[in-house]
């Protein structure tokens, strides 16, 4: 019998995870089938414990249910208490739950592995306060960049997560237009307005011509923000498809210890986006 592994979450329709997963497990050579769950917006824990109780080694997380699964882990790994959001559950036994958060490894590896861009001694803005920036900051602080600065409209959310996060490195936050004047080696849009077709509200010159501009967001075009970047002279676009794969590896390498290959998934979906 293989090992069932799930991605759930609501709406699920679009989730590129069973595609992934399906080609890690032929490269790897994994006995194991992935579905897609779609669980009622007031049916989370119950269908996360159906799923375990029919014998499934563990879920990927997507929206809205990340900090449903954070409630319900009974163990979590320190990126992901640093989060305070799950979006990997690896199920022991049949009670305990481990909640891990892949997303922020997945960013840093796509940013240095992916598009070769080094953090360390670099000056990175993080756009947002929410869950998908929440989510980044420890594992961007761990590589040592020279300062991260949070934006976002509430200016209070980001002092929020800057006092969380200052023992472990160069924390600012503020407004955008707060950094209006400043320039930064790596921008992240960890905001959904890119789902939205939405710009946050950057002032200009934020970009130098070496800047990676980084949304973790993708679409068949470039973003409202990569165009923006674009128009600023930015050098380096990419949006979130590495990040999406390389997340994907990550929880595949805590549930089956193994790390797949990526680049080739990689390919496969940017030839394929819809």
């Amino acid at each position: 019998m293989p090992d069932f592994y799930a991605v759930i979450g609501n709406p699920i329709h679009h989730s590129k995870s069973p595609v992934i997963h399906k080609q890690f497990a032929q490269e790897t050579q994994q006995d194991m089938q992935y579905e897609a769950i779609l669980a009622p917006l007031d049916g989370f824990e119950v269908a996360v414990r159906a799923f375990q109780q029919r014998g499934g080694k563990g879920m990927n997380v997507t929206l809205p249910f990340k900090l449903e699964a954070y409630a319900i882990s009974t163990c979590l790994t320190e990126r992901a208490n640093a989060a305070q959001a799950v979006n990997t559950l690896k199920f022991n036994g049949s009670h305990d739950i481990l909640g891990d958060n892949t997303d922020g490894a997945g960013l840093v590896r796509d940013i240095e592995m992916n598009q070769q861009v080094v953090i360390v001694g670099k000056s990175i803005l993080l756009m947002g306060a929410g869950g998908a920036a929440r989510g980044a900051i420890l594992p961007l602080l761990e590589l040592k960049p020279r300062i991260l600065a949070i934006a976002n409209r509430t200016k209070e959310k980001a002092q929020v997560l800057q006092r969380q996060f200052s023992s472990h490195g160069n924390i600012l936050s503020g407004h955008y237009q707060d950094f209006s004047g400043e320039s930064f080696d790596i921008v992240i849009n960890a905001t959904s307005a890119s789902l939205h077709d939405e710009l946050p509200s950057l002032p200009e010159g934020i970009f130098s011509k070496e800047s990676l501009a980084y949304d973790m967001m993708y679409g068949k075009e470039l973003t409202p923000f990569l165009r923006f970047a674009q128009r600023q002279g930015a050098s380096q676009l990419v949006d979130g498809i590495g990040m999406l794969v390389e997340q994907a590896a990550e929880s595949f390498f805590l549930w089956r210890g193994i790390r797949p290959e990526t680049k080739k998934v990689i390919e496969i979906l940017k030839n394929n986006r819809h």
